[in-house]
């Protein structure tokens, strides 16, 4: 399994993926999940994948032989959109090579992408792109996106993330979802890519990668369990009736009886059992 997340902010990007792979509790690897294209000063470009690693490594080989027949390659798309666009149609080529002999095995064909980024003076695009090779775009009511086991680090991504936020702010948000996944799933594993992309810059200014001995993501993990212990233990107790508090739980006059089994009638005299009919597998049954 894996978890990545990507956010597209009025101020740039930012990427976050894990790196373990695991095909069973005693077969787990390292593998990085992301891959970035960088032209100084004319573009830059990352790529995450979850699903199949197999199918994941196929469409980042199709990618590196670009250009195809058409002389089309991530190198000279004109916008994010025609990138995004020729990024789908690797994974498409992938699936009329691959997707046969997988089935033949039981196996599903599963990518899933994000990719995103700057081409020359177009703002940032984000995009998350399926195995069908169809993809969709952040937008400002939803500026990010994960791909894999997302559930767990979801909240805090819903109730931070803005377009308006910052870089760093959206980083530290993207680290304590991270946090809270490897928290709960023990598919998801150290060391983490993050990526931080300043729009406009037209090159990788900020990049890390983040082990358990990194002191910052350390201090986010006993940080931020202290702290929701701390607002936890300040919200009160449910008040259940309290005339004097109008954001009880139960207010007062209002208490219901929980409902409650009947007890078994006693049957009529005279009245037995229900006749149960078993059938003998032995003897002919009428039509």
């Amino acid at each position: 399994m894996t978890y990545c997340i990507a956010a597209r902010l009025d101020s740039g990007l930012v990427f976050l993926s894990d790196s373990r792979t695991n095909a069973g509790v005693d077969q787990i690897s390292v593998f990085r999940k992301m891959t970035v294209f960088e032209l100084p000063g004319e573009r830059v470009m990352a790529l995450m994948t979850s699903g199949n690693l197999a199918v994941s490594q196929a469409v980042l080989n199709a990618l590196d032989r670009q250009p195809d027949e058409d002389g089309e390659s991530l190198w000279n798309a004109p916008d994010m959109f025609e990138a995004a666009r020729r990024v789908g149609a690797a994974v498409r080529r992938v699936y009329h090579q691959e997707a046969e002999a997988l089935r033949a095995q039981g196996v599903d064909f599963n990518v899933n992408l994000i990719f995103g980024g700057q081409i020359g003076a177009e703002r940032c695009r984000l995009f998350q792109i399926y195995s069908a090779g169809n993809f969709i775009e952040a937008g400002e009511e939803c500026p990010y996106f994960q791909i894999g086991e997302a559930k767990y680090g979801k909240p805090i991504l819903d109730r931070v993330l803005r377009p308006g936020t910052s870089l760093d702010e959206a980083a530290k948000c993207a680290l304590i979802s991270m946090d809270s996944t490897l928290r709960s799933n023990i598919s998801v594993g150290l060391p983490l890519d993050l990526l931080v992309y300043d729009a406009g810059s037209l090159r990788i200014t900020h990049f890390a990668c983040i082990d358990e001995r990194n002191e910052y993501f350390r201090m986010i993990r006993s940080t931020w369990g202290e702290r929701l212990r701390q607002v936890f233990a300040e919200i009160p107790d449910p008040l259940w009736t309290n005339p004097e508090a109008p954001d009880s739980l139960v207010p007062a006059g209002r208490v219901h009886q929980p409902r409650r089994a009947r007890p078994a009638e006693t049957p009529p005299e005279g009245y037995g059992a229900p006749q149960v009919l078993a059938q003998d597998p032995g003897k002919p049954q009428p039509n």
